[in-house]
């Protein structure tokens, strides 16, 4: 499978590579420019989801708010986990999904946990309690949520959360009162986040 991407690739031998994933209606362009902010010297890919939801792209198939083809979600994981391996990034691989892109990150996460070194997860919506996986100690993970986000319920990224510290991960959260939008308080603790790598 090859995705339609954006990408930005320094010659710098060992720079993190930064996989951006976007929300629902958005494209590859909607975090290319925060990418090039947060992580300036970093190998960045951008892919396009290649499901259509009425027009808006998103990474796997819902019937609704909240809930998601399972079925189809478990092809399409395996299908970004392939892209990903197939990237060869020879410094730590990172990835940053907003919404549905952070859940399609997550995924891969549970289910190829040697893949990704660090994540941002954005708004995530897991709305299932994922089985317990080796291989996610010494992974750093940043969830970013609302605390009234109508489509991601705190208690739900609390629950994702808790399931990172269980597995070992090195995990935080980064909350605001609001809900799905994403403020400058967001952003800074995404960049406070990212630092060590940049």
């Amino acid at each position: 499978m090859t995705y339609i991407t954006k990408t930005h690739d320094p010659k710098t031998p060992g720079a993190p590579t930064l996989v951006l994933f976007h929300g629902t209606g958005g494209d590859e362009n909607q975090f290319f420019a925060l990418g090039r902010q947060l992580l300036p010297d970093a190998r960045l890919v951008a892919p396009r989801g290649d499901v259509s939801e009425g027009g808006a792209l998103r990474y796997f198939r819902r019937t609704g708010e909240g809930v998601y083809d399972m079925d189809d979600l478990k092809i399409r994981t395996e299908t970004m986990a392939e892209f990903l391996k197939g990237l060869a990034a020879d410094g730590p691989l990172i990835g940053l999904g907003y919404s549905n892109g952070a859940n399609i990150l997550a995924s891969v996460m549970f289910a190829h946990p040697e893949i990704v070194d660090a994540a941002v997860l954005m708004h995530p919506l897991i709305p299932w309690e994922p089985e317990p996986v080796a291989g996610l100690a010494n992974r750093k993970v940043l969830i970013t949520a609302g605390r009234r986000d109508p489509i991601c319920p705190a208690p739900r990224t609390q629950a994702l959360a808790d399931w990172f510290v269980d597995q070992g991960a090195t995990t935080e959260i980064a909350w605001h009162e609001g809900g799905h939008e994403v403020p400058q308080s967001e952003l800074m603790a995404i960049a406070a986040f990212l630092k060590p790598w940049a």
